[in-house]
């Protein structure tokens, strides 16, 4: 945590290509002179047509005030040329000259940049540039340094790729060309700590794809950096401090109360009817019975060396005390629940700081205040004020939202996918998002990370949390307060593309991270990962039983661009033609045409798995017969009229469905997603019951299945299992 100063200075056109040229920027043929005649001379050893325009210290965006003179034919007309850029000097722009650049042709224009961001760093921007940067708004951000493979991965992240690619006649822009731009702005920064940005724009692309900069804009400052508070955070928190939050042997509910409407009830009451299996204990001024457990009026009287966590549901104001008395009985970690502290206003601003200090002191580890609570599934532990506790599972989750903690449980439970921990990280006074993720990293029980994120407070921290645990194993990303404006640098074309949410982006898919941009998202991702392989490439196949389905979404894989709706292969389409009646669709989206009454459908989707073109495979059209066995068991009819015996095979098929999409996806270690609406409009239809009962997720739509299956594949990517 710091203050940032800083004094900006921009320097001209050709000291900022001066600068650059040496780290390999690939600048137009130049030369900067100071009077007309030495613009005549330049031109004609360049030769015509030539660009003229005006340089300065002052000057930043010269297109902008017509400070540039395009495809100067001639000795006279660059004279004229530079009468014209002297008269709209103005006194504000100080010291000026002439730079004089070869004409350079090309049809596509990128901008390369720098922005010095207080959070994350240097980070270093690709976009579609030229004077339209802005309103085209296309620009993928990076932190430095930036490696090749980095750099051509955010070549690949543009948007508008059919710039990048063959345009109009002319070639694909050269990519190692652009890489090597790319990467060596790293090696600017590190020569240069003082520049805040860095603008090259327009850098164009020739007919042959070659690449030349033709203007560059870079701002220096003097930062300094005030560090707050830094010894008070000098406590680092052990696998021992965590343990005894997640898998404590014994727990005490400080401030306990019979009333069940206050948080000293809930969170003991939550504790014991979700069978902790450990020792429990409670506080109470009264010594009150509350749910069975015989409560003591002062900590004192609890035994030394059994309690790993305290749970605090009392007053800010005497919470110092009966941590120092928590210290005594050797409690290692504490969960503070408590409000009244940083979120309340200065006075608790003080007190939150004043609580942290002796923490830290005591060797505590605490996490909040004014937080929800952890859970921990393990342990069997239920440790919060509010509901639910969800079934055990894989996914662990951090939230600086303790809503969004409930919200992840609630998913937990409507879907089947476990939980492993929870926790809401509060005011996280001294363990914050990125501690949680570094003791998930190395926790067998946690299988994908979810966590979500308002505020960065430390960038580099973060950033190295992510790193670490997407090196063994995913991180789910939701980001709050993603549209604010982000750090701009005052004259900078990058500065004003660079926001928050940019920036973020950057830094996450740098650390292998998987950003989401929702709470539905974010738990489909998470539980995808807890539940299915990870793809050898990105190769999909789209299994249906109804046609639209299949269509719509094909168009959703289209439309992000990420997966490949393969083509069929001429001896899979015979094997699959070998099952399906004559007219099934004979492409991707494979449409089974009436298969679901057979056993077709369990067939093919064992061929198309282990086929070797496919990667994964999105089953849609479960639920279907169980659906009308539905109204047939409901009717006035059952069970006469054979209905008792076709719907038992209707909600036999459906669950013969979800368990073979297990035991195939098991069989050739592919992924396979189950995809219905029933999945929400009726959790309790064989269908989607039946994937939740094999242990798979079930996705509500073929769009979020394939959205969740491209985020499995680039995690795949980025740990190179797939190419």
């Amino acid at each position: 945590m710091f203050v940032l100063m800083t004094n900006r200075t921009t320097l001209s056109e050709a000291a900022s290509k001066q600068l650059l040229v040496p780290f390999g920027v690939p600048f137009a043929q130049e030369r900067e002179c100071s009077t007309s005649q030495q613009v005549i001379e330049a031109a004609h050893h360049i030769g015509y047509p030539v660009v003229i325009k005006l340089s300065g210290n002052h000057i930043a965006h010269k297109t902008e005030r017509g400070l540039v003179r395009l495809n100067v034919s001639d000795a006279v007309k660059a004279e004229e040329a530079c009468s014209d850029l002297l008269a709209l000097v103005t006194t504000a722009d100080g010291e000026v000259s002439f730079l004089v650049a070869e004409m350079v042709k090309g049809d596509r224009e990128l901008i390369v940049g720098i922005i010095n961001d207080p959070q994350f760093g240097y980070m270093v921007a690709l976009g579609i540039g030229g004077i339209f940067a802005e309103a085209i708004d296309d620009v993928v951000l990076r932190p430095l340094p930036l490696s090749k493979n980095d750099a051509l991965q955010m070549i690949d992240e543009v948007h508008h790729q059919s710039i990048i690619g063959s345009f109009r006649g002319s070639q694909p822009i050269n990519r190692e060309q652009l890489a090597n731009v790319l990467s060596s702005m790293g090696e600017v920064c590190e020569a240069h700590p003082e520049i805040e940005s860095l603008d090259i724009n327009p850098l164009i692309a020739r007919n042959d794809g070659s690449l030349v900069a033709v203007d560059a804009l870079i701002e220096i400052g003097r930062q300094q950096h005030t560090v707050v508070n830094k010894s008070e955070r000098s406590f680092v928190p052990t696998p021992e401090h965590f343990n005894a939050l997640f898998n404590p042997r014994a727990i005490v509910v400080i401030g306990a109360s019979s009333h069940p409407g206050k948080f000293g009830f809930v969170s003991l009451h939550n504790a014991l009817v979700n069978n902790f299996a450990g020792g429990v204990f409670a506080t109470n001024l009264q010594c009150e019975n509350i749910l069975g457990v015989q409560t003591v009026s002062d900590l004192s009287e609890l035994p030394k060396g059994e309690i790993d966590l305290a749970f605090f549901c009392t007053p800010a104001s005497s919470n110092e005390a009966l941590l120092k008395q928590c210290a005594e009985l050797g409690i290692a970690s504490a969960f503070i629940a408590s409000a009244g502290y940083r979120e309340s206003g200065d006075s608790g601003e003080l007190a939150e700081a004043s609580l942290l200090k002796l923490a830290n002191s005591l060797g505590m580890l605490i996490a909040g205040p004014n937080g929800q609570g952890v859970v921990s599934t393990p342990a069997s532990l239920c440790l919060q004020i509010v509901a639910p506790y969800p079934p055990s599972g894989g996914i662990s989750v951090a939230s600086q939202s303790g809503n969004f903690v409930s919200s992840f449980l609630n998913y937990s439970k409507q879907s089947g996918v476990g939980i492993a921990r929870a926790i809401s990280a509060g005011n996280a006074s001294q363990v914050s998002v990125e501690n949680f993720l570094n003791y998930f990293a190395s926790d067998d029980e946690t299988k994908v990370a979810l966590t979500y994120i308002e505020n960065v407070g430390n960038g580099e921290s973060l950033l190295q949390a992510m790193k670490q645990i997407t090196a063994v194993k995913p991180l789910v990303i939701l980001k709050g307060g993603a549209t604010a404006a982000g750090s701009k640098a005052a004259q900078s074309h990058t500065g004003a593309l660079a926001s928050n949410d940019r920036v973020f982006l950057g830094a996450t898919r740098s650390a292998g991270a998987i950003k989401v941009s929702s709470v539905e998202e974010a738990f489909d991702t998470a539980a995808t990962f807890a539940t299915q392989p990870l793809p050898r490439g990105k190769r999909v196949a789209v299994l249906t039983t109804v046609g639209g389905w299949g269509v719509v979404t094909a168009d959703a894989i289209s439309r992000d661009g990420v997966l490949d709706l393969v083509d069929l292969s001429d001896d899979l389409m015979s094997q699959l033609s070998a099952l399906l009646p004559p007219r099934w669709s004979r492409n991707n989206p494979i449409d089974c045409a009436g298969g679901e009454t057979r056993d077709t459908v369990t067939e093919i989707m064992d061929i198309v798995a282990g086929h070797e073109s496919i990667d994964a495979v999105i089953f849609l059209g479960i639920g279907i017969q169980s659906n009308q066995a539905k109204m047939m068991r409901g009717g006035s009819f059952y069970p006469d009229h054979g209905l008792e015996r076709i719907v038992a095979y209707h909600e036999k098929q459906d669950e013969r469905y979800a368990f073979t999409a297990r035991e195939v996806s098991r069989k050739h270690n592919k992924p396979i997603l189950i995809a219905t609406e029933l999945a929400v409009t009726d959790p309790q239809n064989s269908g989607p019951s039946s994937v939740r009962n094999s242990g798979a997720y079930c996705y509500p739509t073929g769009a979020r299945a394939a959205a969740s299956l491209a985020h499995l594949y680039e995690y795949a990517r980025y740990r190179g299992i797939a190419p």
